[in-house]
This record gives structure tokens, sequence and C-alpha cells, in this order.
């Protein structure tokens, strides 16, 4: 099943360009090509509670105390293809967290392939019995 279609309000996200490090030789130092993405994912109307909460859990340290997630993009040298590069990166994750995930039967191995996995384990100890050095016995004298 195709998660819901989410849209995300331009004026929700908030940019700011910051110098980059890397690549870009002189111009890394005069222009700031690097973007500091904004997002307040507790505040956003755009988005579910669930999705809300699955998102602060997939963000991980990129979550801010308040709520706020930040994305930073420095990975091309142009300032818009990092804009761009950050605002993928949000939907993606958004996207990823939208979905729902799937309910887990619990299962238990069948009786067959436990047998199976103990006569591999007593398999393998034979065979590792069998490489042991053999210690003449002392009584025969």
């Amino acid at each position: 099943m195709k998660p819901p279609a989410i849209e995300v309000v331009e004026k929700e996200i908030r940019l700011e360009f910051v110098r980059a490090s890397g690549p870009g030789g002189q111009n890394v130092n005069k222009v700031a090509t690097a973007v500091m993405l904004r997002f307040d994912v507790l505040q956003s109307p755009s988005l579910s509670e669930e999705t809300k909460r699955r998102l602060v859990r997939l963000a991980g340290k990129r979550m801010t105390s308040g709520g706020t997630l930040v994305i930073r993009a420095e990975r091309y040298r142009t300032q818009e293809r990092n804009r761009q590069d950050a605002v993928n990166r949000l939907m993606q994750m958004i996207r990823k967290a939208s979905e729902k995930p799937k309910h887990r039967i619990k299962t238990r191995p069948s009786a067959a392939s436990r047998e199976r996995r103990l006569a591999g384990k007593l398999h393998r100890s034979r065979k590792k019995q069998l490489r042991r050095a053999v210690t003449p016995h002392r009584d025969h004298q």
C-alpha cells in the first residue's frame, strides 16, 4: 500500500546559507554555499501525530530539543544544488516516517528445524573431536 501524498508548505521550511567545508577552492572562503534547513516537526500542521513521532525517532541527533529537524547540505559547490539536496533529504525522511511499519507476528521455530539445528551442532562437535590429538594410554607396559 502506497503512503498518502504529503504536502509540506514551503513557509514551514527555514533555509539558512552558511560557509561550507570541503571542495570549492578559493570560492569556499567567500560564498555561503552550504544550506542549513530547519523544519519544526512538532508544530507542523502538514504531518499527522503518528508521522511526527516516527520522524522524531528517525531524525535522531538531527532533532533539536525544541522539536526542530536540522539538515545540513554541503555536498555540492552551488547554493541551489545544496538547497535542493536538503529539501530532497527532508522529503525522503518524511516519506519514510509516513510509512506505517508492518506489524510483526511472533513465530517459533518448528520442531523439525530445531532438530536439524541440534543435529548440525552434534555433527560439528564430532568432527572437531576427531581432529584432537590422540594420546596413547600408558596401561599397556
